[in-house]
């Protein structure tokens, strides 16, 4: 115990997190071995992978030494960075599968520029809401609205309505924590609401619409769009208490489970391992999540208490996503599961949230 409390405190020296990396490192890990199973026992994607853990890793060391007023002052100049970044992939992108949503530069891997936005919206949220006064009167929290409309507009635009909603959602958690009254809340929900027909018919493209109704009943079309949820509860559900076995799963084995190796590996997961297998990787989430709201409570300034306590909330809200749309209680909306699903740009956009988290909880106000 006494060698646990030293080697703590020499990683508080270097404004890392102890009990929060060895989370982080079990759930990573957790991750390869499933994604072996998923992937078809495919190691070059489980290698692969394993290195975009060793880059986010790295990176989450080099963004935890950055005190949180640097990251205050570079704030704005990132959000015009990811403005033109998401530009960029409106006018030049590389499409797939119906969507515009990459970008491929000479010399650079191809990356999705809305996954480092998923960090570059909440920092500047907070950074804006740290310099007004707490709670944010109408006229701030109607810029700041604006603030986050703005690229959630542009990557609703590729499509990505998935991506579009969390990113939307992690500016709005920095304005619930600087204490938005209920009231509005309350009103916004409303008005999301009551502007939800006309979402339906001058926004939402077919491919959105179809998700949507199959999700209310995906039995109407078996063979097409509702094949993946249908496959997933069956698999869910094969899975029973203990499972099948490690790499015994048949509806991922046999390939009758799509993208199983991304939005679709926890179901993998409960098929082999069942609902005990389940709660373990849910129990690692839930003390990450914890952690990461204790480090927000750590933090001395403002700032840093918006920024930590939006990210440790969103990662949750990815977690509920992913679960919910593969568990059939949510539309499918292409969310995959946080450093578990194969995936380099959504890898290293959570571990640099994770450094910055650090940070802000570990540099100290002399």
């Amino acid at each position: 115990m006494q060698g646990f409390q030293r080697s703590k405190a020499w990683f508080a020296r270097i404004h890392l997190d102890l009990p929060l990396l060895l989370l982080l490192l079990l759930l990573c890990s957790a991750g390869l071995v499933l994604l072996y199973s998923a992937s078809g026992r495919d190691w070059g994607m489980v290698t692969r992978q394993a290195i975009h853990f060793g880059i986010g890793f790295t990176l989450l060391g080099i963004a935890a030494q950055i005190p949180p007023r640097w990251y205050e002052r570079v704030a704005p100049w990132a959000f015009i960075v990811g403005l033109m970044a998401l530009a960029a992939v409106l006018l030049v992108g590389v499409g797939a599968k119906g969507a515009q949503r990459w970008l491929a530069i000479p010399g650079l891997p191809r990356f999705q520029p809305s996954e480092l936005v998923k960090l570059v919206l909440p920092l500047t949220v907070a950074w804006f809401m740290a310099q007004r006064s707490v709670p944010p009167r109408l006229i701030d929290l109607f810029k700041a609205l604006c603030i986050i409309a703005i690229p959630t507009v542009m990557i609703l635009k590729q499509p990505d309505l998935g991506t579009a909603i969390l990113i939307g959602t992690s500016g709005l958690l920095v304005l619930f924590f600087a204490g938005m009254s209920w009231w509005l809340i309350g009103s916004m929900v409303a008005v999301v609401a009551a502007s939800a027909p006309l979402m339906w018919f001058f926004v939402m493209h077919d491919y959105q619409k179809q998700r949507v109704l199959t999700f209310l009943n995906p039995e109407s079309d078996k063979l097409g769009a509702g094949w993946n949820i249908i496959q997933s509860k069956t698999a869910i559900g094969s899975g029973g208490i203990d499972g099948k076995g490690f790499l015994h799963g048949t509806q991922s084995q046999l390939e009758f489970l799509p993208e199983s190796h991304t939005d679709f590996i926890i179901a993998v997961l409960a098929e082999e391992l069942g609902l005990a297998g389940v709660l373990m990787l849910l129990a690692l989430y839930c003390l990450i999540i914890l952690r990461g709201l204790y480090l927000s409570t750590r933090c001395d300034t403002l700032f840093a208490r918006l920024l930590s306590g939006s990210l440790a909330v969103t990662f949750f809200i990815y977690v509920f996503v992913n679960i919910g749309m593969v568990s059939g209680i949510l539309p499918v909306v292409g969310v995959p599961l946080p450093l578990v699903s194969y995936g380099g740009t959504s890898v290293v956009s959570l571990m640099l949230a994770f450094g910055l988290l650090m940070s802000m909880a570990s540099h100290r106000q002399r």
